[in-house]
């Protein structure tokens, strides 16, 4: 700036110094300071570009290591997150940077083109929010997950800095979640201590936070989680560092008066009732609506929520994973080659295996082969959309949270591969694919999952499938496109069964029984993607078509 203000003088000088060499003199001194300006302003951009190219270096490195495979490496959660932070923050610096520069040539005209790829705050909020479910899921720590120390996950272990840790804690403060909030804030405040410890110089113009920041949200988490005292005492570390802290102050003033409060209408200055982190954790149990008749009062399911059965399935917990040694479960199970009867299949017979006997879970191996698998994906992905729901009382398809996924739909009609999918379906399973769905893709995103639901409609959901009109879901197809390196399983909470998925490989149920009522232990749910990217297919196939197929039985539950 100082060269371009010289720039705008010059022209404003008297023009009459060649008729004294004593006012030429006086140029010469003036050169000189020019000269220590310009001199100024080439450093200044010489460091702007050494910075840049400090950054270009730092992130060419990271995009080579995820360039030598994507897939996996976006498959780790803690990578998913920070390319998308990247995105919100690193790049956005280079373009602040290169906007406060007067010389910016084409780069942000060659940029802006790249735009619409970028990731949005939404989805820098979503990626939070898949850490903090697997969090919950897998019962892992803050710290672990920040040093990318994830149990089942070998391949990669990718860390996170202080502002990729603040970020998720920001991302629960905003969402009002102030038990993960504190917890992500407190490992925040530990890294940039630490880091700020063993850096020789701290440069703080590149960083979005520092550490009264931390301890401004910090205080604000703790005393929503009802900790009044612990709050004040983070608000006086804040103002020790900062003592003009506007909020800081204000806080304090807050925080000493209620506390002092407290202890007047107490007459005491004992703590204040719920404050204390050693107070036991009370747990109450709801159990769900339409348990099954026949449920055994030993059952885990009568003991937990169904939300503590659906992720202690995904984590494998002993105590709710059910036990199939007894002689009943052994004379069910079972591994064979299956032709059917179907001609089709006598060179080629079906791999069955019996997993699981109420309700009846049959698994298929190498139901679909590599070449099979690839297209399907690859015919998928560009028309892949965010999944819905339908809702059970409009039944119009809605974006839920409990379901982090996009999905496509393949017709059969001009397709040769996905036709003789639908094929072979009909022959494994004996039902007529007239009736059945497309064939529906599914990609799942970070720390994909889908929460306990039925695939049947139930009675109360008059409009579900009515624009079908053929009847109810009567059985569910999943193709496994993918392997997964950790979790992603399927699970069933109300008999504690639960499926790993294995590329090319199949798990089929029936949904209703025979006489045409849901079967409730077919409730399932795909657990949250630990590690790895999770494609599956599925084929829903539909009860019109299938009396003569599938008749009516002699009792309820067949």
């Amino acid at each position: 700036m100082k060269l371009l203000v010289l720039a705008w003088i010059l022209p404003l000088t008297c023009a009459e110094m060649f008729t004294a060499l004593v006012d030429l003199e006086n140029v010469v001194y003036t050169e000189s300071s020019m000269l220590d300006t310009l001199d100024h302003y080439i450093e200044e951009q010489e460091q702007n570009l050494q910075n840049l190219r400090e950054t270009s270096e730092q992130l060419r490195g990271l995009n080579r290591e995820a360039l030598q495979d994507p897939e996996s490496f976006l498959a780790h959660p803690v990578h998913a997150f920070i390319t998308v932070k990247r995105f919100l923050w690193e790049w956005v610096l280079i373009e602040s940077r290169v906007r406060g520069n007067q010389i910016t040539s084409n780069y942000l005209t060659n940029m802006s083109q790249y735009q619409n790829y970028f990731p949005g705050k939404e989805d820098m909020t979503g990626a939070a929010a898949a850490l903090l479910r697997l969090q919950d899921t897998y019962k892992l720590q803050a710290k672990d997950i920040a040093d990318g120390n994830i149990q089942g996950v070998t391949k990669y272990q990718p860390t996170m800095n202080a502002e990729d840790v603040f970020e998720v804690g920001r991302a629960a403060y905003n969402a009002n979640d102030h038990y993960h909030s504190r917890l992500w804030l407190e490992e925040s405040l530990r890294r940039l201590q630490q880091e700020e410890s063993e850096a020789e110089t701290v440069d703080r113009s590149d960083r979005e936070i520092d550490i009264p920041t931390i301890l401004d949200y910090l205080a604000f988490a703790t005393y929503q989680q009802g900790d009044m005292e612990k709050a004040l005492e983070i608000t006086k570390e804040l103002l020790a560092i900062d003592p003009n802290h506007t909020r800081g102050k204000n806080n304090k003033d807050f925080f000493e008066y209620h506390l002092e409060e407290a202890k007047k209408s107490r007459g005491d200055t004992g703590d204040i009732p719920g404050d204390s982190e050693d107070a036991p954790e009370t747990e109450i149990d709801i159990i769900p609506d339409n348990v099954p008749a026949d449920m055994d009062e030993s059952d885990p399911y009568m003991r937990y929520t169904e939300r503590q059965m659906y992720e202690a399935l995904c984590r494998g917990d002993s105590n709710v994973v059910k036990n199939l040694t007894d002689a009943k479960s052994s004379r069910i199970l079972r591994c064979s080659y299956q032709h059917y009867g179907v001609p089709s299949l006598f060179l080629q017979p079906a791999k069955e295996e019996i997993v699981y006997p109420d309700p009846l879970l049959i698994y298929y191996r190498d139901i679909l082969d590599d070449a099979e698998v690839d297209y399907i994906k690859k015919t998928a992905t560009p028309k892949l959309k965010r999944a819905t729901i339908q809702n059970s009382v409009t039944g119009d398809l809605e974006f839920a949270d409990y379901r982090i996924s996009k999905s496509a739909w393949l017709k059969s009609d001009y397709d040769e591969i996905v036709h003789r999918v639908r094929q072979r379906v009909g022959a494994y399973t004996r039902l007529d694919m007239q009736t059945a769905e497309d064939l529906q893709v599914v990609n799942y995103g970070i720390g994909g999952h889908y929460e306990p639901h039925f695939d049947f409609a139930r009675k109360e959901e008059v409009n579900a499938f009515k624009s079908l009109g053929t009847g109810n879901r009567i059985a569910t197809m999943i193709f496994y496109l993918s392997d997964i390196e950790a979790g992603g399983a399927t699970v069933f909470p109300r008999c504690g069964a639960r499926i790993f998925p294995s590329k090319g490989d199949a798990a089929f149920w029936y949904n209703l029984f025979r006489n045409g009522e849901g079967n409730l232990r077919t409730r399932h749910a795909a657990c949250p993607v630990l590690s790895g990217s999770k494609w599956v297919a599925n084929i829903w196939i539909h009860e019109m078509g299938q009396e003569f197929r599938r008749k009516c039985g002699l009792h309820s539950r067949e």
